[in-house]
């Protein structure tokens, strides 16, 4: 779903900065092609084959975006790509033909436009799939499904366990730029809603009071309040939006022109699910069998 228009706070921290969840591409944000390949750009939502995969194996290397955002998709210390995304890439390119791995950390916001201005090759970030996006981009099916949880002061003090509940007592809450949870606080009647660059900054605007709670995915609130004991995790819930579950399931988005390529990521997705290998892959980053999904991009679309 698309974020919604209304304004509120902002706080942007000047370095650094984790985005995460943009649900509309800001395509003015990276200009026209830049450094990009040299495949012609086909009309907005005109899907075709495409010839990138076999590109790819003659160059040896495919060219990720990642948003820098732990544990979706971040660089190590020694300048790699990590995470569960950049994870799942380093097994399935090289079944591809494809051994190198090079990332690209933009903004998540600039993901899609990024993607689509042909600065890196597939966006490799645990993008939540819905309808606004699909109508940009091609997904693989899912490679996790996740619930939502809040970042609380220590003990819980005022029980928060839904965005029903903050809303109802007027308490204010917090979550990220560009964040899914946006539009899923204004579908439950919060006004009072802080955005802030991350789940870093949400935390502390937590444990100085500014704020209840921030709202993030369970994951990523759980990585975020680890080994702090001024602030926890409430137990994951399923988030809703207009009445019905709001399904945060997240996968490889690539150019609506790269179907081939699309389609030979997901014939591999597919294996490591069937397998069970691919919980293997990204358990080390928090991910357990309730992450995972049999659900599929067309239902999410």
């Amino acid at each position: 779903m698309a974020p919604p228009e209304r304004k509120y706070p902002t706080y942007t921290r000047r370095a650094g900065g984790v985005s995460r969840r943009s649900l509309l591409a800001g395509a003015a944000a990276l200009g026209a092609l830049g450094a990009a390949g040299c495949s012609r750009v086909a009309a907005e939502g005109t899907v075709e084959g495409g010839d990138l995969l076999e590109r790819l194996r003659d160059r040896g290397s495919v060219k990720v975006g990642i948003a820098n955002e732990p544990p979706f998709g971040y660089i190590d210390d020694e300048g790699e790509a990590t995470g569960q995304a950049p994870a799942i890439a380093k097994v399935i390119f090289p079944k591809l033909g494809v051994d190198n791995i090079i990332p690209v950390s933009v903004d998540f916001s600039a993901l899609i436009p990024g993607l689509k201005a042909q600065q890196f090759d597939v966006v490799s970030a645990g993008m939540f799939i819905n309808p606004t996006r699909c109508a940009q981009v091609l997904f693989a099916d899912p490679d996790y499904l996740m619930l939502d949880a809040f970042i609380v002061e220590a003990g819980n003090p005022e029980n928060i366990t839904s965005y029903e509940d903050v809303a109802e007592r007027g308490l204010r809450l917090a979550t990220g730029q560009a964040y899914a949870e946006i539009a899923y606080a204004e579908d439950a009647g919060i006004d009072d809603l802080l955005i802030l660059p991350d789940q870093v900054a949400g935390l502390e605007a937590v444990a100085q009071g500014r704020v209840h709670a921030f709202a993030g995915t369970n994951v990523t609130v759980k990585g975020a309040v680890e080994g702090n004991n001024r602030v926890e995790a409430t137990e994951p819930f399923q988030p809703t939006l207009g009445g019905e579950p709001a399904f945060g399931a997240g996968g490889f988005a690539f150019r609506q022109t790269e179907k081939n390529l699309r389609d030979a990521f997901n014939e591999e997705l597919h294996r490591l699910k069937d397998s069970g290998e691919l919980l293997d892959i990204v358990a080390p980053f928090g991910f357990t069998e309730q992450e995972m999904t049999d659900l599929t991009a067309e239902e999410l679309c």
